[in-house]
């Protein structure tokens, strides 16, 4: 048998934390609904970590702008294009550019304080680590009979 701890002032938590996300997506609708384009984005959890890779190329890393608030993770960024003329013939553009704009809400358990951005062959790869799981720690009693 399994036993689950009940938490009442967890489910006002969740409800506030719910409603302040809401509010935020609200203000940043504004920001998402400008995005030119969005980068396909990979999200691996592994034990101690999340890795998040968001493919890119063409951006330069100057561009991309990474931010955590209130458990949500934004990535921001634009791609510009180069212009180059041919006269000789046709030219063809397949490269979106512009702006991209993600977000990623993340669990209560990510710690926001040491996550890491690094960009690689146009790959973005964000390392968000989990916080250290809190140990029961066993309290000693004492008599005071004696």
């Amino acid at each position: 048998m399994t036993l689950v701890r009940y938490e009442p002032w967890q489910l006002l938590k969740q409800f506030s934390n719910d409603v302040n996300r809401q509010l935020l997506d609200e203000r940043e609708d504004s920001a998402s609904s400008i995005a030119t384009w969005t980068p396909a984005v990979d999200i691996k959890e592994e034990e101690d970590r999340f890795v998040v890779s968001a493919d890119i190329p063409g951006v330069d890393p100057k561009e991309i702008e990474v931010s955590m608030k209130d458990g949500v993770l934004t990535v921001k960024g634009e791609r510009t294009q180069e212009s180059k003329e041919e006269k000789d013939g046709y030219r063809r553009v397949e490269r979106i550019s512009g702006s991209f704009y993600r977000r990623f809400v993340l669990p209560d358990t990510t710690d926001a304080d040491n996550i890491s951005a690094n960009y690689n062959k146009g790959v973005l790869e964000l390392v968000v680590p989990k916080k250290p799981l809190a140990k029961p720690k066993r309290i000693d009693v004492k008599s005071s009979d004696s």
